[in-house]
C-alpha cells in the first residue's frame, strides 16, 4: 500500500460494497445454500479477474498494494459510482488517489486570498461562501449569512458546515429536507477527508462529529461517497420562506481545497 493510504478503510469499503449486490446485478447465477446477503469474495475476484486470495487480502486491510488496473477492474466488478471509485483510490494511494503520492502530517495553515474575500461580498444579493479544506466557512456575504448562519458571530470552531449540519436546529430549519441533504454532505466530506488521512485537524473533526451526532455514528461507517458538483435543493429563508435554489461550485485556483459556493432561486419550472 503507498504511504498515505489506509488499507483498512479501503477493506471496509470492497467489503461494504460486495454485500450490497446480488448475484444477479451483475450477470451471475443466484446458486444454493447462500446464507447471507451480496456477492461472495471468490464472485468478486472471479469478476475483476483476481485471485480469491488476493482479493480476500484487499478486503482483509493487508498492507497490499494494488495496481491503478487492479482499482479500475474492482469498481467495475463493483458497479461503483465515479465518486466510489475516487473514494477507492484516494483509500489505495493517499493524497489526491495517485499512485505513490504522499501527504503531509498536518494541513498548512487556512489561508483565503483577499481578493477571493472581495468577490464573495461583490456577490451580494446572491449568497455566496468559501469554505476551506475541513470545511470551515472562510468567508460568506451578508446574504449567505442571513439564509444560513451568521458564521462570524459564531466561535471559530463551530465556525464548520458539517458540523453546522449535524449538531445545530438552525441546520433543520434552513434545508427543506434536511436528512437528503445531510447524507449528501456526509458524504461529499467523506471523499474530501479521504484524501487528508494524515491530517490531525481531520481526525479530531470527525471524531468530535461521531461524538456528537448520532446520524454520523450511524452513516458513516456506510462509507458512502458523493462527487462535489453544482446542482439545486430546497432552503427556507428566515424572512422570504421555502425557495428553490440553484447552487454552483467552483474551486479556487490558487487554494486547491478551498471552494466557492453561490447560490440563486432557480428559474421556475415553465411546464409548472
Amino acid at each position: 500500500m503507498a504511504a498515505g493510504g489506509d488499507p483498512e478503510a479501503l477493506g471496509q469499503l470492497l467489503r461494504s460494497r460486495r454485500e450490497r449486490l446480488a448475484p444477479a446485478d451483475v450477470g451471475l447465477p443466484e446458486g444454493s445454500r447462500r446464507r447471507t446477503a451480496g456477492l461472495r469474495r471468490e464472485e468478486v475476484a472471479l469478476l475483476a479477474n483476481l485471485s480469491t486470495t488476493y482479493y480476500t487480502f484487499l478486503e482483509q486491510g493487508r498492507p497490499v498494494r494494488p495496481s491503478a488496473q487492479v482499482l479500475d477492474a474492482l469498481a467495475s466488478a463493483l458497479r461503483m459510482s465515479a465518486a466510489e471509485q475516487r473514494y477507492l483510490e484516494v483509500l489505495a494511494y493517499g493524497g489526491d488517489g495517485a499512485a505513490g503520492s504522499g501527504v503531509p502530517p498536518t494541513g498548512p495553515a487556512e489561508r483565503i486570498d483577499p481578493g477571493v474575500v472581495d468577490l464573495v461580498q461583490r456577490l451580494d444579493p446572491f449568497p455566496t461562501l468559501v469554505k476551506g479544506r475541513r470545511w470551515d466557512v472562510l468567508s460568506a456575504n451578508p446574504a449567505a449569512r442571513e439564509l444560513f448562519d451568521d458564521w462570524e458571530s459564531l466561535p471559530a470552531g463551530e465556525r464548520n458546515l458539517v458540523r453546522w449540519m449535524f449538531t445545530t436546529e438552525r441546520a433543520r430549519e434552513v434545508y427543506v429536507d434536511w436528512e437528503q441533504e445531510a447524507r449528501a454532505m456526509l458524504g461529499r466530506f467523506r471523499l474530501a477527508a479521504a484524501g487528508h488521512r494524515q491530517d490531525g485537524e481531520f481526525a479530531v473533526l470527525i471524531a468530535e462529529l461521531r461524538r456528537d451526532s448520532e446520524h454520523v455514528r450511524a452513516w458513516w461507517p456506510r462509507h458512502d461517497v458523493i462527487a462535489v458538483g453544482s446542482g439545486s435543493k430546497k432552503l427556507r429563508h428566515p424572512r422570504l420562506g421555502p425557495i428553490s435554489y440553484s447552487h454552483v461550485v467552483l474551486q479556487v485556483a490558487d487554494n486547491p481545497d478551498q471552494t466557492l459556493v453561490t447560490y440563486s432561486p432557480a428559474a421556475p419550472d415553465p411546464e409548472s
